[in-house]
């Protein structure tokens, strides 16, 4: 089927196989997807992950539990949605610096790194000339 984009196959396929509005697993899309795109061994080893990538970008797919993906419009909105409030906690980093970070940051070791280096710098002049 020439002409037609991966994620347009997909979506047919999709559309054709969940005719029961039962989800595909990813593998399963991606085989139906790449016979349908009459694709070589080489080429369908490096579109998979381009594929994911789209698929998982592209408004019309909802990714499901175990990697099972499905259109949109066959889930409401509720039943797809993460709350992002739920996924990440509140954590507080507090402004305070600990007493290792107050160690590493002391000036006479940051001297200490930078004449270090110019001494070495010295050296190897010396040994030129």
């Amino acid at each position: 089927m020439k002409g037609k984009s991966l994620l347009d196959l997909a979506y047919d396929v999709i559309l054709e196989t969940g005719q029961e509005n039962l989800p595909i697993s990813f593998h399963d899309l991606w085989e139906e997807v790449t016979k349908r795109a009459n694709f070589e061994i080489e080429q369908i080893r490096g579109k998979i992950g381009r594929f994911y990538t789209d698929l998982s970008l592209d408004g019309r797919f909802v990714t499901l539990i175990d990697n099972f993906w499905d259109l949109r419009i066959h889930h409401t909105f509720d039943k797809v949605h993460i709350d992002m409030n739920e996924v990440y906690s509140e954590v507080e980093e507090s402004d305070e610096i600990d007493e290792e970070e107050l160690e590493y940051l002391k000036p006479e070791r940051a001297e200490k790194f930078s004449d270090g280096d110019e001494d070495s710098e010295d050296d190897d002049e010396e040994k030129e000339d």
